[in-house]
């Protein structure tokens, strides 16, 4: 198929997405020469990506179908802030095939593909019937138009488990469920089905079978508006978690020379055959034997489009933005180099012993790490701010380029090592075990189920802090009361020869330190261990980064109180612990029967009502945040007490939802 896409200059550029995604957007756009203009919701009014651009323009509520989803409003910010071009970023819109044609409508240049492209690539059962049609090595499934119970029943039948269902519309691993076998389909089906039509707005879903272990590999393609296609090799998506990119890097250890042609030419016949023009993928299953399988084409920029960048030399943006104003690719396919390799990751706003349950809260440290020898840290984060319900969990992605895999693993580990955030729960220790895990260091045994082979039942255990870690948080705590000379040196004789006591705990557990001064210097008693303390001094204003030598060695805890709590970055890992003398009495509400919001989202269901009898693990309700659900189950045995919540509603993290009284 002939490109078609009318090509009209430019010169400012609306970014049409938020956070770290508008501000990388933007970064290029005006290295390049053009205006940028910046829409944001309620919620991100101060947001670092507003502050980034040369205009910005409010376009509604916080909820994304008031703001970032709101086709008028984006429309008419282009139009009131002089905006000739819009570009949707990656999320979002950015794979709106109505939003596409509503900006060249509107007579504004959609950079990206055109809104036929998006649409006959948008929908995973669609695109299929395309791609096979082109030669394309596909996945045997069902992606028939009939949705009903019956026919997925039989389809997954004739398919063989386990299956994978998928939604139809979307990707990002929402609306996707593992099916082992019949039995568990009806209630996977209705899942899936809820979470596709809020997360894409249809409830469509196709079947795949499922092939076991298999790496997932994609192709970045690029394509002008003259007919050319060349291909940017592949990235290698493989370490996964509830189905969504953790670790990304490029290449794929998985991939010679002779497949990497393979997949590109597959790509390539796959982007001519719809007439593509800009940044795609194509994303592929590659199972243990090197056979590849077509599972999807995403039409926009990728969030790991850095590691290509890393290895080839190119800006994407850039190509994406001179292809959009008629510029033919300056290389062809022979030119086309990769230097190196590349490794990103995506830090997360999330509680990973809990299931890698989303998080929202301040964000009251933050502290990204240099980006020099080949690091580079995308974000939209700042001290002081806050990370919202309303959206993606994820807040900054690491990349780190070497001159083997193992040189940009070491780089990247010691960068997320480095890596400070502290207000909310983050996974930023489970990277950096990731990273560090034999089997990731060697690179042939990963593959998209390696979280769970490698960590297992570990994913849910609480890490507990290290002795060392123990005694300077709970020094940090008391050196935050204590006064210190204008270059921040704290004095021993503060104590007044007095000890002084602090408890910390986690959870259930609780440990109590006793800090004396004497001599030059501190002695510190905590869980049976003691530690000589001296030269401690506030490196900052803020009382956040404390430097203090510790049985001889001088290091550095950064610390951020807040109330009770006590959050604590040291040894390149985050702790939060409650100050026990502090402790406020809980209530009896907080039982064994309270069933609490593990975060602030909407109610999407119900499944109980007061009165009811419940087994202990069954279905409570379902919650939705940050474009996933979760659901809530019976933590014992009981009948249903009281019920605080309704379909449809909103709850703020730690509310009551609903209580259980034990059975006798």
């Amino acid at each position: 198929m002939t490109p078609c896409k009318q090509i009209r200059p430019f010169h400012t550029v609306l970014v049409a997405n938020r956070g770290e995604i508008a501000i990388r957007i933007m970064c290029t756009a005006r290295r390049l020469g053009y205006g940028t203009v910046a829409v944001y919701s309620e919620a991100d009014r101060d947001g670092p990506h507003v502050h980034a651009a040369d205009r910005a323009v409010c376009i509604g509520g916080a909820a994304p179908r008031d703001s970032y989803l709101n086709i008028p409003a984006l429309i008419d910010a282009a139009r009131r802030a002089g905006a000739d071009a819009v570009h949707p970023g990656y999320g979002f819109l950015a794979e709106n095939a109505d939003f596409a044609d509503a900006v060249d409508a509107a007579g504004l240049v959609f950079i990206g593909p055109a809104g036929a492209a998006i649409r006959a690539m948008g929908n995973k059962a669609q695109a299929k019937r395309l791609v096979l049609a082109a030669g394309m090595p596909c996945i045997p499934g069902y992606q028939g138009a009939d949705q009903g119970d019956a026919a997925l029943l039989a389809a997954a039948a004739d398919v063989g488990f386990p299956v994978m269902v998928k939604a139809a519309a979307g990707g990002g691993g929402r609306g996707m469920r593992l099916v082992p076998d019949a039995g568990a389909l009806p209630q996977a089906l209705a899942s899936a089905r809820s979470e596709a039509e809020v997360a894409f707005g249809s409830a469509e879903l196709i079947l795949e079978r499922a092939v076991l272990a298999p790496r997932h590999v994609e192709i970045q393609v690029l394509a002008d508006s003259h007919g050319h296609v060349i291909h940017l090799g592949e990235r290698d998506c493989s370490v996964q978690r509830r189905h969504q990119k953790v670790i990304e890097e490029a290449p794929s250890p998985a991939v010679d020379a002779a497949l990497r042609a393979r997949m590109g030419e597959a790509a390539i016949n796959a982007a001519r055959a719809i007439g593509y023009i800009g940044a795609g993928t194509m994303e592929f299953l590659l199972d243990r034997d090197g056979r590849f399988y077509f599972m999807e084409m995403n039409t926009r920029l990728q969030v790991e489009h850095a590691v290509t960048e890393a290895i080839t030399g190119l800006d994407l943006v850039e190509w994406q933005l001179r292809v959009a104003a008629g510029e033919p690719l300056a290389l062809a396919q022979d030119d086309v180099r990769l230097d190196g390799h590349a490794i990103e990751v995506r830090l997360t706003a999330e509680d990973v012993p809990a299931g890698f349950l989303p998080q929202t809260g301040p964000v009251l440290r933050w502290r990204p790490p240099p980006q020099e020898g080949g690091v580079r840290v995308d974000h939209g984060l700042v001290e002081g701010g806050a990370v919202s319900p309303h959206y993606d969990s994820m807040v900054a992605k690491l990349v780190a380029h070497g001159r083997t895999r193992d040189e940009a693993r070491r780089k990247l580990l010691r960068a997320v090592g480095q890596c400070v955030l502290l207000g909310l729960p983050s996974n930023q220790g489970f990277l950096a075990d990731c990273l560090a895990d034999p089997a990731f260091a060697d690179g042939g045994a990963v593959h998209t189920g390696f979280v769970q082979e490698r960590f297992g039942e570990r994913l849910s255990e609480r890490p507990q802090p290290p002795l060392r870690t123990l005694a300077l948080a709970a020094f940090a705590a008391l050196a935050g009361a204590m006064p210190h000379q204008e270059d921040g040196r704290i004095r021993p004789a503060v104590l007044g020869g007095q000890a002084a006591r602090v408890g910390l705990a986690q959870g259930d557990a609780r440990w109590d330190a006793q800090l004396a001064a004497g001599g030059e210097g501190w002695q510190l008693a905590v869980q049976g261990g003691s530690f000589a303390l001296r030269d401690a001094a506030w490196e900052d204003g803020a009382r956040a980064t404390l430097r203090v030598e510790c049985d001889g060695i001088t290091e550095r805890i950064v610390v951020a109180p807040q109330g009770d709590a006590l959050h604590c970055f040291h040894a390149g890992r985050a702790w939060s612990f409650e100050r026990v003398s502090e402790r406020k009495r809980r209530g009896a509400e907080g039982g064994s029967g309270a069933v609490t919001a593990p975060l602030t989202g909407r109610i999407v269901d119900v499944a109980v009502r007061a009165g009811d009898a419940v087994q202990a693990g069954q279905r409570l309700l379902v919650l939705e945040a940050m474009k996933m659900e979760h659901t809530l189950t019976a933590p014992l045995a009981g009948v249903v007490a009281e019920v605080c919540a309704q379909a449809g509603g909103q709850s703020a993290k730690g509310a009551l939802l609903l209580r259980i009284e034990e059975a006798a």
